[in-house]
Order: structure tokens, then sequence, then C-alpha cells
């Protein structure tokens, strides 16, 4: 299928419903060819504080919606999403550089997201309480509701410009909170899709603000008191201090991860060899949830090594993301390339053995293999967030979820066995958010809890998890006598 042409197009900031040319203009390049495929503004001091109050004037109208018009408005969204699926797949791969056959699988997802949330709005409320339980309750009644939290601030990175803003955004809608975005520098253009579409679909003025700004600009908005929710996808290293900013505010973190499998000696080797090298190498490692380290039972090593590595150079092609075979795209910037290429080098003076990879061409870098690697180098350690996976052998199951759990992050862990009890031990051990059994922790479908432990975050996002975080609980008791 040939991919969608882009004409080049400046956008400017949504602020209460309406497009507005204000902030210094920007060039958006193809992370691939370094080609301009856009021009974006990035709101100044007195641009964002405009998104605030729109955001204020937008929040009675979002939160006096009836079940009725939020889950048309949703369901609108998604079908405006439908019908812009090939327009929006190649703004995705133009941008943040993923390949267009992934790009695509993004789009889809992102209408599945907004389906979800049209469909969480009709069941989502509290529960009913007999308060009576205790002596002191007679003749009491109690019942719970969810009410809009206020003002969300979404901050947003670059490899998922779709399906994570949709994560925030749809919730946000669902529950009746007006949101103020802040999309990654790389890749704002397919969020401003997204508003074009939300005002077609009829969400109010000042429902979605979408504010691309400078990092300063996203860390007084953090601070900003008008604002009473946090929602932050990214590194770490920007999570956790903007947490501290956030101050008394509520506040949700999906952050890194260094995400581990475990292929035990009962495994179905076939399976694990293609999920793993898919979800190593997809879209260039440049997913939270890639799969970074992978611990092989000493009976199946060599097999597994052959297989994997023969998996990777038939199935995993490498290149312009442009290109239907591609899998392993560019990385976002050169100097990511830079530093990932930076990381192997370090661990192969220390002693590892390169079964794969080695070669690299401007942000483009091939998919690396490393045995043998010490645990303190940085690609077992940190998130390389490139296309590099460590393979290192255990003796018995114990020693490897040891292994796994061996890394200040814990966001999935992926376990191939076809012993259940090795699954629920597993599942008990592991210090993750979720484990994923047969299946590489790559795997997530959009309504499930996405979260993680440790270094990896703060709260769940899935639709309905995300609606929870995005309200208020609050309780009417009732005196009956």
């Amino acid at each position: 299928m040939p991919i969608f042409e882009i004409p080049e197009k400046e956008y400017g900031l949504l602020l209460d419903g309406r497009w507005i040319k204000a902030g210094e203009p920007t060039d958006i390049r193809n992370p691939y060819d370094r080609r301009t495929i856009a021009t974006v503004r990035r709101a100044d001091a007195p641009a964002m504080n405009a998104a605030i109050i729109a955001a204020q004037r937008g929040f009675d109208r979002m939160r006096s919606l009836t079940t009725a018009e939020r889950v048309t408005i949703l369901e609108r969204i998604a079908s405006g999403l439908r019908s812009r699926a090939e327009e929006i797949a190649a703004t995705i791969t133009a941008e943040a550089g993923k390949p267009i056959a992934l790009s695509r699988i993004e789009v889809q997802r992102g209408i599945s997201t907004f389906e979800i949330a049209a469909h969480e709005v009709a069941c989502f409320e509290g529960e009913t309480l007999r308060l009576d339980i205790a002596a002191a309750g007679k003749k009491h009644f109690g019942l719970t509701r969810r009410f809009p939290i206020g003002l969300v601030a979404a901050i947003t990175p670059f490899n998922f410009p779709l399906n994570l803003v949709a994560h925030k955004v749809a919730p946000a809608i669902a529950v009746g909170d007006p949101v103020i975005l802040r999309p990654a520098s790389q890749t704002p253009v397919t969020s401003l899709i997204l508003g074009e579409i939300a005002i077609e679909a009829g969400l109010p003025d000042g429902g979605l603000n979408i504010a691309p700004s400078p990092v300063e600009l996203a860390e007084e908005l953090v601070a900003d008191d008008r604002i009473k929710m946090v929602t932050f996808t990214g590194s770490p290293d920007v999570g956790w201090p903007l947490k501290t900013r956030a101050g008394k505010k509520k506040v949700a973190l999906e952050l890194g991860a260094n995400c581990a499998a475990i292929v035990n000696l009962d495994a179905d080797i076939e399976l694990a060899i293609q999920r793993l090298a898919f979800g190593a190498f997809a879209y260039a490692g440049q997913i939270c949830v890639s799969v970074q380290r992978i611990f092989l039972h000493e009976g199946i090593f060599d097999e597994f090594v052959e297989g994997f590595l023969r998996q990777i150079d038939v199935e995993i092609g490498v290149g312009n993301p442009a290109d239907e075979r591609v899998v392993c795209g560019p990385l976002i910037t050169e100097a990511d390339a830079n530093r990932i290429e930076a990381w192997c080098e370090e661990a192969l003076r220390a002693g590892s053995q390169r079964l794969l990879g080695g070669r690299r061409e401007r942000s483009v870098l091939w998919p690396t293999v490393l045995t043998k690697v010490p645990r303190a180098m940085k690609v077992n350690i940190e998130e390389a967030f490139g296309p590099v996976v460590t393979l290192a052998p255990y003796h018995t199951f114990d020693q490897a979820l040891d292994m796994a759990n061996d890394s200040r992050y814990g966001l999935q862990a992926g376990i191939f066995t076809r012993d259940v009890h090795k699954i629920f031990h597993a599942f008990d051990r592991l210090e993750v958010g979720a484990v994923i059994a047969n299946d590489s922790p790559t795997f997530r479908a959009d309504n499930m809890p996405f979260g993680g432990v440790k270094d990896s975050g703060l709260g769940r996002e899935g639709v309905r998890y995300a609606m929870e975080e995005m309200s208020e609980l609050k309780l009417l008791a009732l005196n009956l006598e």
C-alpha cells in the first residue's frame, strides 16, 4: 500500500476551541531523512496561561455533559480517527520515525482506546454501602459516586504520539475533566490532528487545549496551583522531579523500564523466539516495555540463540520507516544512536560478546545482541530505549526471578513456560506492574491496567484505571431514621 503523502502544513495552538498563532514557529523534521514535515507553534508564557484559563472555562462545560453526550463525543472521535487513519499513520511515521506497519497498528489502538472509553462511561459509577454494619450506622445508608477532579495537565512522549495521548485524553473526556496537553517536542503534529478531530466531534470549547512548549513552561504548568492533576509519560529523570514540583496535586507517572523475559526449559522455544525478537527490536526498541534483558535456562541457551539470531535476520527489516517491510527504523535522534552505540562499546570493552549488530547509519542502528555482559553495564541496568538486548543463562527458576528483579525498574516482565505453578510463582515474586505469561513483556491491551513499581512509575493507565485516577470518590451517607 503506498504511504499517504502528507502536505507540509503550519499548525497553531488549540486554545478554547480555536486555533491560535502564538509563540515561536518550529519546524518538525522526519528523524530518518531530516525532511521538514510541518511547522508548529511553541507556546510562550502568555499562551500557556491562556491554555489554563481556557481549561478553567471548559471545566463547567465538561462536567455538565450527560453520559449520553460523553459517549457520543468519544464515539465521534473514534470515527474521526478511523476516517483519517492512513493520514495519521503516515504522520506518525514522518514525525516519529515509526515503521509504517507499526504506525497503522497504533492508529487502530488509538481508535480502540476511545471506543473503550465510550463503553466505560456507561458503567463507571460508585457503589452502595450498608452502613449499619456497625451499631452507630443503624438506619444509615451510603452511596458513592466519582466526580471529575478538575484541570488535568497531560505531558506525553514521542514514541506513541497518538495512543499514549489517547490514554490521557479519552479517560479525561469520559469523567468530565478538561485537559491541557503538552505533546513531545519531536512529535506534536499527530496530537494537533487529534485536536482537529475532537473539535469536529463536538467536544466543548476548552475541553482539550494543546500547547507544545519549551521544557521550562511544561515545568511551570506542572507547578501551577490551578492544575488539579498531572499525568506524565516519559523518562524517570524527568518524571520524578516533576512530581516534586507538582506539590499537593495528584500525579500519575508512567516512566522507564529495562524489561526482562525469562525462557524456561519447558517453554515453546519457537514462540519465545518470535515474540521476543519482535519485542526487542520493533520500532528500534523505543517502547517503554521493549525487551532489553532475556534470561534463558542453560539447557536451551544455545538452541534459543541460534533461532533468535536467525529470526532477527529473516523477520526484522531495518531502515526506512516508510518501507512496509521495516520493523526496526531510526532512533528519534542521531544522538540517541550514538548513546546506545557507546553503551554497547562500553560493554564490549568489559568483556561482553556481540552476537549481532555493530552497524549504524546516521540514526539507524541495526539490531544488537550481546551476551556475557557484566551486571553493572549500562545496557543491563539502565533503560536503553534502543535496539539492543542482552542474553544470559540461568540454572534455577528462582535464580532467573532474582536476575529479573535486579533492576531499579519494574514495569512489565515476560515468562515463557508450560508450568502453571511457575507462572503463579513468578506472578507472586516478580517486582513489576504486570507479568505476561507466554508472550513478550511488550504486550499491552488498552483496557488492562498499565504502570509499574520502583522507578517505573506511580499509578495506573488503561482506560478505566486512568478514569479512577482522574476522578475523586465522594460518599453520601443518608440517615433514614
